[in-house]
């Protein structure tokens, strides 16, 4: 057996449905964070039984207003219980409870990261001006769990939404976006989406993918990227905007991820919608004009992987 599925299994987080290293890590890592926050194992729950599962917070306790574990400060905490707790939570998708006790959860990983920037938009401005090499001049705002119009025909006609949406002003004075999507554990093999005849029409309004790669696009594991793109494009060319783009952001690690980027590149023949960056470099771009200790949290939560070889000497 090996070290880190002995690791694993002293967390409680060896799990069957983990398909790669880096799925288990990623897991592990979030147990391990539990535990050195003194946070209570959670449950999975499944139709016949339950059983503690360490990238699981204890509920109800997580979700209460006061406590909010999953989350890591006072101000991102504050934001969440305005944008998923209050009034602006109406005709949003949150994942309920996931967002609560999922650890590994990417929507509490979109606050955990971008909720602090939310409050400081000159912060927010400066990272962002960073990552889209000079796209961005100043965010205007930034919103989580976004559509400029859910089941729309005039977008997709779907539920599809922005994990996070910036709209920024460009060097010239003119409107744009920046719609995100974020991924951390996941691998991308979710159950098959119809594909529809708007999907189509965008796609050829677009004019950036190739014909011969179409069919590639409406399968796993592209086609969350090319519905989250549609969305862009249809945005974009239907509001007026002077720019907007669609980022993809995942760890460098996650290789499902890495290689469907890849896959997807090669589907393209124009990137200027379309834009990929890990979660280490947003992390880094905040962590070159910040060194408030919220993102430090948050490289140790998510990204410090070095911490499982201490704990496997151990």
């Amino acid at each position: 057996m090996s070290d880190l599925v002995e690791l694993c299994k002293r967390f409680q987080v060896y799990e069957t449905a983990d398909k790669s290293d880096f799925q288990r890590r990623a897991r592990l890592l979030q147990s391990i964070w539990r535990e050195e926050q003194g946070f209570e194992v959670g449950h999975h729950t499944s139709r016949d039984s339950q059983r503690e599962l360490g990238s699981r917070l204890k509920m109800p306790r997580a979700k209460e207003e006061k406590t909010l574990a999953n989350f890591l400060t006072d101000t991102i905490r504050d934001v969440v219980r305005k944008e998923v707790l209050g009034p602006k939570a109406t005709g949003k998708l949150y994942s309920k409870p996931r967002i609560f006790e999922d650890l590994l959860s990417s929507q509490p990983l979109c606050f955990n990261l971008f909720a602090e920037l939310q409050r400081d938009l000159v912060l927010a401005s400066n990272v962002f001006a960073a990552l889209s090499e000079g796209r961005v001049a100043e965010v205007e705002t930034i919103e989580f769990e976004w559509s400029p119009g859910r089941r729309d025909p005039k977008y997709t006609g779907d539920r599809t939404a922005f994990d996070v949406y910036v709209r920024f002003v460009t060097p010239s004075g003119g409107p744009g976006f920046v719609g995100i999507e974020v991924k951390y554990h996941e691998n991308l093999q979710g159950g098959r989406s119809k594909t529809t005849e708007r999907y189509e029409e965008i796609a050829d309004e677009m004019g950036c993918f190739k014909e011969s790669k179409r069919d590639a696009l409406r399968k796993n594991p592209l086609q969350q990227i090319w519905r989250d793109h549609l969305l862009a494009g249809s945005h974009r060319l239907s509001d007026d905007f002077e720019d907007g783009f669609f980022a993809f952001v995942y760890p460098e690690d996650n290789g499902h991820c890495r290689d469907a980027v890849s896959q997807y590149r090669d589907c393209l023949s124009d990137e200027d919608t379309f834009t990929t960056w890990t979660l280490e470099e947003v992390c880094a771009s905040i962590q070159s004009v910040t060194k408030a200790p919220w993102i430090e949290k948050f490289h140790d939560r998510y990204l410090s992987f070095d911490k499982i070889e201490t704990y496997s000497r151990a």
